[in-house]
C-alpha cells in the first residue's frame, strides 16, 4: 500500500523519531518542511490508533462470550470513522473551528469547555490504562515474564519516543505499525480458516440463542457511535492536519478497513469458544489449545504493535490537549513531554488499582460522551443555539449513566435491579444510555433560543 502521496513517507523510517526543532511539528505533525501528512499516512494512522491492543482485545472476548454477535458489537463502534468525518468536516468547514474546545466555548461557554476537557483527558488516561493492561494478558500465554515488570518495560519505551517527535513521530512510526497489524490480523484470520475445525456455518449460528446478549450490546454500540468520536481526540486530532478532500477521504477508507479487521480478531473468539472443549474461561487459554506456538507468538505481536502504536498517539494527544487546546501551558516541545509523563504516571495508577476489565474504559468512557450527542446533532449538525443550561444536563445525565454503570458493575450499589428488574450489565448499560441520550436531547430541545434558530 503506497504512501508517495506524503513526501515526509518516503524517508526512512529512522527519521520518524527525529527530535522535533519545532512546534508544528510536535503538536500538528507537520513535516520539517511545514507538510501536512498525505493521505495514506492518515489512513493508516486512523487505522492503527483505533485497532489498538484493548480493541483486539475486547473483540476477541466478546466473540468468545457472545458469539458473532460480540463481534459485530464491538466492529459497530468503528462507524465512529463515518460519524467522525461529518463532525470534523462540519466544525471546521462549517462554523470555522479549528479544534472542538473553542466551539464548545463559542456555543456553551467555560462550562461547556470544561466539560468536554474532563471527559476527554478521562478517555485518554483510559487509553494509557487499558493499552498497557493488555501486556498482563499477554503474559499469561508465556511463563516467566513478570506483568508489572513488561508493564513499566513497555510504558517507558514508548514514552521515550513519543516524546521525541511528539504527534509527527506517531504519524511517521503509524505506517509501519499499521502494515505489520494488517498482516499479522491477516496471517491469523488465514491460520483459523484453513484450521480443521473451522465451520462458517458454526461462525454465523453462534448467536442464535434468546439470551444472547450481544445484541444488546450491538445497539449500545449503535447509540454511542454518534457522540463516540467527539470525545476521542486521537482521532479528531488527524482531523485538523490535512485538506479538506484528504480529510474526509482518510476517514471514509479507515472505517472498512478497521471494521474488517476487528471482525477477523472477533471471529477468533468465537471459534475460540466453538471448540472450547477444556471448558477455558479465557480466549487466550483456548486459542492456546488450537493453534500452535508460532501462532500464538503471531497473535502477541498483533497485540503487542497495536498497543504501542496507539500509546505514542495517545501521549501526542494529551500534550496537545493541555498546550494548545486548553491553554494550561505553553505550547513548547519540552511543556509536551511533561504532560506526556503525566498522563502515563496517571495511567500506571489507575492499573495499581487492580483493575482488569477492558470493556469497562469503552463502556464509561462512551457512556460519558453521550453528552456529545445532542451537541453533535443539534449545534454542530444542525447548527441550532440553545441556552447553556442544556449542556449542564445533558454532561450530568451521561455522566450519573456511567458512574451507576460502573459502580454497578463494581458491585458498589444495586439500582438497576430493583427500578427496571434487569441483571444482565450490559442491558443495565442499554437502558442508561438510552435515559442519558433522550435526557440530553430533550434538555436541548426545550432550551433552544427561539429568535436564534437558523437553517
Amino acid at each position: 500500500m503506497a504512501v508517495t502521496n506524503d513526501p515526509s513517507s518516503n524517508k526512512p523510517m529512522l527519521s520518524a523519531s527525529e527530535l522535533s526543532a519545532d512546534v508544528a511539528s510536535f503538536y500538528q505533525g507537520k513535516s520539517r518542511q511545514g507538510q501536512a501528512p498525505g493521505l495514506w499516512t492518515l489512513v493508516l494512522s486512523q487505522v492503527t490508533t483505533w485497532i489498538f491492543a484493548r480493541s483486539l482485545m475486547n473483540a476477541a472476548i466478546l466473540g468468545f462470550f457472545y458469539g458473532i454477535a460480540g463481534a459485530l458489537a464491538y466492529a459497530m463502534y468503528y462507524f465512529s470513522f463515518v460519524t467522525g468525518a461529518h463532525i470534523v468536516d462540519s466544525l471546521r468547514f462549517k462554523h470555522g473551528f479549528h479544534n472542538m474546545q473553542t466551539f464548545m466555548y463559542d456555543k456553551f461557554g467555560k462550562t461547556g469547555e470544561h466539560c468536554f476537557n474532563a471527559v476527554i483527558s478521562f478517555r485518554l488516561v483510559s487509553e494509557i490504562f487499558s493499552n498497557l493492561l493488555v501486556f498482563g494478558f499477554i503474559t499469561t500465554l508465556f511463563v516467566g515474564f513478570n506483568e508489572s515488570y513488561l508493564i513499566v518495560f513497555i510504558a517507558i519505551a514508548t514514552l521515550i519516543y513519543s516524546s521525541i517527535g511528539g504527534l509527527h513521530t506517531a504519524l511517521k512510526t503509524d505506517v509501519m505499525q499499521a502494515s505489520l497489524t494488517i498482516v499479522a490480523i491477516a496471517v491469523l484470520a488465514i491460520a483459523m480458516f484453513m484450521h480443521p475445525l473451522f465451520s462458517f456455518t458454526d461462525i454465523v449460528s453462534s448467536s442464535n440463542t434468546a439470551d444472547n446478549k450481544g445484541w444488546i450490546l450491538l445497539i449500545v454500540a449503535f447509540i454511542q457511535v454518534w457522540s463516540y468520536p467527539a470525545h476521542d481526540p486521537v482521532m479528531t486530532d488527524r482531523g485538523f492536519l490535512a485538506d479538506r478532500s484528504t480529510t474526509k477521504k482518510s476517514f471514509y477508507y479507515a472505517a472498512p478497513i478497521s471494521m474488517i479487521c476487528i471482525m477477523l480478531f472477533g471471529l477468533l473468539g468465537v471459534f475460540a469458544q466453538l471448540n472450547n472443549a477444556g471448558g477455558a474461561t479465557e480466549v487466550t487459554q483456548t486459542l492456546n489449545t488450537l493453534f500452535s506456538p508460532a501462532v500464538m507468538l503471531l497473535f502477541c505481536f498483533a497485540l503487542i504493535v497495536s498497543a504501542i502504536s496507539t500509546l505514542d498517539s495517545t501521549y501526542a494527544s494529551a500534550a496537545k490537549l493541555v498546550a494548545v487546546d486548553m491553554k494550561l501551558i505553553k505550547p513548547t516541545v519540552r511543556n509536551g513531554r511533561l504532560v506526556m509523563i503525566g498522563f502515563l504516571l496517571v495511567g500506571l495508577g489507575f492499573i495499581a488499582t487492580g483493575s482488569k476489565d477492558l470493556f469497562d474504559a469503552v463502556a464509561i468512557s462512551g457512556t460519558a460522551s453521550l453528552f456529545l450527542a445532542p451537541v453533535v446533532f443539534f449545534s454542530i449538525w444542525s447548527n441550532w443555539q440553545v441556552k447553556p443550561w442544556a449542556l449542564v444536563i445533558s454532561f450530568a445525565s451521561a455522566l450519573l449513566a456511567g458512574v451507576i454503570y460502573m459502580l454497578e458493575n463494581a458491585g458498589y450499589v444495586t439500582l438497576m435491579t430493583p427500578l427496571f428488574g434487569v441483571e444482565h450489565k450490559y442491558v443495565k448499560l442499554l437502558i442508561l444510555c438510552v435515559v442519558a441520550s433522550l435526557l440530553g436531547c430533550l434538555s436541548f430541545v426545550v432550551a433552544r433560543k427561539k429568535d436564534a434558530s437558523k437553517p
